[in-house]
């Protein structure tokens, strides 16, 4: 029995690289007093600047670490200090096949997907995979493929290099995406005319921070592509995220997409936070994985207010380096294959958002026995023939609300005006602009009826407990700044002696 790698790239933030931090000034003229307190007293050195980002890495000797970071969180000049996360893939042993069977595009129903769309994607849309870089030279990839960047090495060249932590997983994610299918032998993307670009931050060693991730982001941004795909990611609190989810928020404000793993822990995201999965922004699509008989492995993480959809992760045969191709096993493998499904159907009406998109693999998506917002796999048959006949859909299509907060439903595709009704309006209210009120612990069902006579049913909307722990916002997973009531971004003792100092800050306030 072959041994296959499981492998959804969770990044371990619990440590950081030592004496590492990353400091966001709330405005440019801190960069200069930073500069001179640090020169000037020999407190710290400033290691790197990421304009972007509005923060800088700096770099503090044991011995002074307590002092100078009291003394940074202090600052009204200064936003927030978090650790710059350690990073590297969760991996175990791999043994390479030289079979070829794609279950996974045929459960999906790809071929016929293309069929009915008469194209495979178009090269005009671009999927970053931000991750160990690519093996652009792989003959199965190589017609997709445009430059990207290496932010491990700082250069140019950002060539997947295997090691004894990474077999090729950004290699292996970039055939899910958009292997071409053209190779004699070889496998095919879910999307094989698309254009591919490598940004590297992972090593070959695994390896990775918070800083090149969020890099790695901007660059993607600033490069005009319209969906990344991020097969890793963080457990942690959401207060050491923050860098991490403005680039996002940075990604969202551009229209560009983001499609994050769940993470491999076997556990409920809705209970036990992971970013970037669990950035709660709209344009945000956080898979876990299925199996070949849509059940879900073991190890896919789950959760009914933070993961969005299923896709095939399991046994997947994908590219990696040096012309091979092999089976791995992974939420890291779901991810892309639900990235290329969204640059397929984005190839189809550019003008479609995350959230739109979101909205639709999950109204269209095959039912399973998966915990997820939708309880579904992806169909990209499904998707593609709801969308060119023009069918409607509601967005969001199903929801997690907190008691005493409201949202806003759109409707794809239907002919105002709406009437729009909730199964319980002692649970959820709706009027018929779309405007919802959550009232009390529950979940209904809104149906939107449009002029022409259609009617379209929502999935779960679900009120309560849509607040992650230790999660300053509501909202099912809200982005949050660090340093909200009740969050302390560092070690907790440090945090208390700030306290201390600065009874004012905010994260020495009781929430």
């Amino acid at each position: 029995m072959n041994k296959m790698l499981i492998l959804g790239a969770l990044l371990m933030a619990s440590q950081a690289f030592a004496g590492e931090y990353l400091v966001k000034y709330r405005n440019a003229s801190v960069l200069k007093s930073l500069s001179s307190q640090s020169l000037e007293k020999s407190q710290f050195r400033i290691t790197g600047q990421h304009e972007v980002g509005s923060y800088v890495k700096i770099d503090i000797a044991p011995a002074n670490e307590t002092r100078v970071l009291v003394s940074l969180i202090t600052r009204p000049d200064i936003e927030y200090v978090v650790p710059n996360a350690k990073m590297h893939a969760f991996t175990n042993p791999i043994q390479v096949t030289q079979l070829r069977d794609q279950w996974a595009i045929t459960k999906v129903q790809a071929e016929k997907a293309w069929q009915r769309a008469g194209n495979k994607g178009h090269r005009n849309i671009t999927v970053a995979v931000i991750d160990t870089g690519v093996d652009y030279n792989h003959p199965n990839l190589v017609q997709n493929m445009v430059p990207g960047y290496n932010f491990k090495n700082n250069n140019n060249d950002p060539m997947d290099i295997t090691g004894a932590q990474n077999p090729g997983h950004g290699t292996h994610c970039a055939g899910v995406i958009g292997g071409t299918g053209l190779v004699d032998g070889g496998i095919v993307g879910l999307s094989p005319e698309v254009s591919i670009m490598p940004v590297r931050f992972l090593g070959e060693d695994g390896s990775g921070d918070l800083d090149t991730a969020v890099k790695a982001i901007d660059y993607a941004i600033e490069k005009n592509v319209q969906v990344i795909s991020a097969s890793w990611g963080a457990a942690g609190p959401r207060a050491q995220a923050g860098p991490l989810l403005e680039a996002i928020k940075r990604a969202d404000d551009k229209g560009v997409i983001f499609v994050a793993a769940a993470a491999n822990d076997g556990k409920n995201n809705d209970s036990t936070e992971v970013f970037p999965a669990n950035s709660g922004l709209p344009n945000t699509i956080t898979v876990a994985a299925s199996g070949m008989s849509d059940s879900k492995p073991s190890w896919s993480n789950f959760g009914k207010a933070t993961v969005h959809v299923s896709s095939p992760g399991e046994d997947i045969m994908s590219t990696l380096p040096g012309n091979k191709y092999g089976n791995l096993s992974g939420t890291s493998m779901a991810t892309p294959l639900v990235a290329g499904m969204v640059a397929f159907l984005k190839s189809q009406d550019t003008s479609l958002t995350g959230a739109q998109l979101r909205a639709l693999l999950q109204t269209t998506g095959a039912k399973v026995s998966i915990e997820t917002a939708c309880n579904c796999r992806v169909d990209a048959f499904a998707a593609v023939d709801h969308l060119l006949n023009k069918k409607m859909w509601l967005v969001p299509a199903a929801a997690t609300m907190d008691e005493n907060t409201s949202m806003n439903l759109s409707v794809m595709n239907g002919t105002a005006p709406f009437t729009m009704t909730s199964s319980n309006p002692g649970i959820l209210s709706i009027d018929n602009t779309g405007a919802i009120k959550a009232v009390s612990k529950g979940t209904v069902v809104i149906t939107v009826k449009d002029a022409a006579g259609s009617t379209v049913n929502s999935l779960d909307y679900n009120v309560g407990k849509s607040t992650p722990p230790d999660n300053g916002g509501g909202g099912g997973g809200a982005p949050g700044a660090p340093g909200a009531p009740g969050q302390c971004p560092l070690d907790p003792q440090i945090c208390q002696i700030a306290c201390t100092v600065m009874p004012t800050l905010p994260f020495c306030k009781t929430p």
